[in-house]
């Protein structure tokens, strides 16, 4: 067994907060029948046995006699990690377990190992209260592994379908985001269309945050990320404001949303946070960027400050119009070309400059040869080019040098200008979580538990109100179809569940709106410090900026 630290021995004994809603028995209450956000006819007729399901809260049952939770009924549940990792992985299947528990002590978990193809190879072992307890308020996936094989396949159900017959399964539970979420629909309209009984639910789970909606106000993980993250780039600011000497460029996860970077820019104030979402609405160019970059680094200059902090969205490069259309016409280019990966780099370079569009094919041409060849590296399983891979970092502040240089020879600009680059990305993604993680993944946990009780099949655990305190949050589920509409993926449109992207007329991007030219003229750093795991509640169990703001009010 690994030797735990001290940190961990103490944290292991936190006791997570359940909603009072979930004390004790609790009764299933229908909303209206939903609809998908988009393409409502093209959703429903992939999914006519899951399509239209009604929102379900939970409330507690007072007509009930028991003071406990119990169920003569005996469950087989098996439960799957998909995708990256995310802080409070472990306290989801910690509260799933204790809520099966809790309803039959004769209840049973299975952990499917290494993600999907765990289901699909009959890989799995049983998770008994030995293991559970080992693992509540860790951070990480390593109580069975994750992975990223997408459940697609027909035949991948079918041989999912043998080991849920010999365990004799009734529900499964899969633990991802957008991507495996969808999955996990696809997956319970198999199910049902063959009348199988076999109930498949999902979980939020992305560091990214951008698998949200009115139901689903945060992805577990984002909290305890974002904390870890800004506790790292006010530590870059505090170095940055005592040497007074560099400029940091500093790139953050989030492939297809700005919710990151916006939230650690509220919780560290840098000199400048570049939001994608604001990029494409105005449909500016990364010379646009670089050149406002350079206007605050002059202006902080005439001030005595050669030093700050930009803060960079690791998928900048998709929302900047020019390179998004590009990057469109690249995936299609590129899914229907699969013998691209072994051809040698002159030959790439001139099939794609021979079958791009004149105006795609003037953009790859102008764009520097690093970035252009990380713009056709391989894909990942959904298509997407790995933007994780695309150094913009190094790409910006060198733009923005050869602009400040240009700025002196025309007298604009006398500075200095030293650059530092940063990653941070993967230092995030299996913290210890944070309370509020820990809290909300194991109320999530528990939440689906009575989900698979009241017999749902395509639905997401949801528990909402999330910006009160963890009593007063409600629980329940809502259909994984009405979150979906219709992409294009490797060449071809697919049902996805739709990302939220910030919204530049929410509350938290108006926030930073209205502080972030004083935050560039004035050195108005934060230094979050740590994740606190003990002392007073307005320490410990602090939510996110984004979530503060965006349920101020309510």
């Amino acid at each position: 067994m690994a030797q735990k630290s001290i940190l961990q021995q103490k944290r292991a004994a936190y006791q997570p907060k359940l909603p009072s809603a979930l004390w004790g028995p609790v009764v299933a209450v229908e909303g209206a029948p939903t609809q998908s956000v988009a393409d409502q006819e093209a959703i429903k007729a992939l999914f006519p046995n899951t399509y239209g399901l009604p929102e379900l809260t939970f409330e507690k049952d007072t007509t009930s006699d028991k003071s406990k939770m119990e169920s003569d009924k005996t469950l087989n549940v098996g439960v799957i990690l998909s995708g990256g990792q995310a802080p409070g992985g472990h306290n989801v299947i910690s509260g799933l377990f204790d809520g099966l528990k809790a309803l039959n002590k004769k209840n049973r978990l299975y952990g499917f190992l290494m993600g999907p193809a765990g289901l699909v190879d009959h890989n799995y072992k049983e998770l008994t209260k030995d293991i559970i307890d080992e693992y509540r308020n860790t951070g990480g996936f390593d109580i069975i592994g994750s992975g990223r094989t997408k459940l697609e396949k027909p035949e991948q159900f079918e041989k999912g379908l043998e080991i849920i017959k010999e365990l004799d399964i009734q529900a499964l539970v899969i633990i991802g985001g957008d991507d495996s979420n969808t999955n996990a629909a696809v997956l319970a309209e198999y199910y049902k269309a063959k009348g199988e009984p076999v109930q498949v639910i999902g979980w939020p789970k992305t560091i990214d945050g951008d698998l949200k909606n009115e139901f689903v106000e945060t992805s577990f993980g984002f909290d305890t990320a974002t904390k870890v993250y800004s506790e790292v780039i006010g530590n870059i600011e505090r170095d940055c404001n005592s040497s007074k000497k560099y400029w940091h460029f500093i790139k953050l996860m989030g492939r297809s949303a700005s919710h990151i970077a916006l939230e650690c820019a509220l919780q560290t104030q840098p000199s400048y946070c570049i939001i994608s979402e604001e990029v494409e609405a105005k449909k500016m160019t990364l010379r646009d960027i670089a050149d406002d970059i350079a206007r605050v680094v002059a202006l902080r200059a005439d001030e005595g400050m050669n030093f700050g902090t930009v803060l960079i969205p690791e998928g900048l490069i998709e929302f900047v119009p020019a390179m998004k259309t590009l990057i469109a016409e690249l995936n299609d280019l590129l899914a229907h070309n699969p013998q691209f990966s072994t051809m040698t780099r002159e030959a790439q370079r001139e099939l794609v400059l021979n079958n791009l569009s004149k105006e795609n094919a003037a953009t790859f041409a102008t764009i520097p040869a690093g970035v252009a060849r990380q713009l056709t590296l391989d894909r990942d399983p959904h298509g997407n080019v790995q933007v994780s891979l695309i150094e913009t970092e190094k790409l910006l502040s060198a733009m923005v040098g050869k602009r400040l240089a240009s700025m002196k020879k025309e007298g604009k600009y006398t500075g200095k200008f030293a650059t530092l680059h940063h990653f941070f990305g993967y230092e995030g993604r299996c913290a210890a979580p944070s309370n509020f993680d820990a809290d909300y993944c194991y109320a999530l946990g528990y939440n689906a538990s009575l989900l698979i009780h009241c017999g749902a099949t395509g639905y997401m655990s949801s528990v909402r109100n999330l910006a009160a305190p963890s009593v007063q949050w409600k629980a329940g589920g809502i259909p994984i179809t009405m979150m979906m509409n219709m992409e294009r993926r490797n060449g071809v449109d697919k049902p996805v569940i739709k990302k939220a992207l910030v919204e530049l007329d929410g509350a938290p991007f108006k926030e930073f709106a209205a502080h972030r030219e004083q935050w560039a003229h004035e050195t108005c750093f934060i230094y979050p410090g740590p994740i606190q795991y003990f002392g007073p509640d307005e320490v410990c169990d602090i939510t996110s900026r984004t979530l503060y703001y965006e349920q101020q009010g309510k």
